[in-house]
């Protein structure tokens, strides 16, 4: 089973500049919906979003990482062209 401490690790080891750069990742499961969600935090601005049941799983098990990827991606990018606070 999928912890969300392994796909903390996960993430931060596709990318090395969350955590190094003052970007912060957390992710939940949410049980009712089945689905992982990921936040990233970053000069006090957080964003969010969902992986949907096997994209996680199955990127942890080497199979295929593109959705989780450009789901990262994508937030990362926004996150950046956030207004700061």
């Amino acid at each position: 089973m999928l912890t969300r401490e392994a796909l903390c690790l996960h993430i931060r080891e596709l990318y090395p500049d969350i955590g190094a750069c003052g970007i912060d990742v957390n992710v939940e499961h949410d049980d009712q919906n089945d689905r992982w969600t990921v936040y990233l935090r970053k000069d006090g601005k957080q964003l969010k979003t969902y992986l949907e049941p096997g994209d996680a799983e199955g990127c942890m098990q080497g199979k295929q990482c593109v959705s989780l990827g450009i789901e990262i991606n994508q937030l990362k990018d926004s996150i950046d062209r956030m207004p700061s606070r």
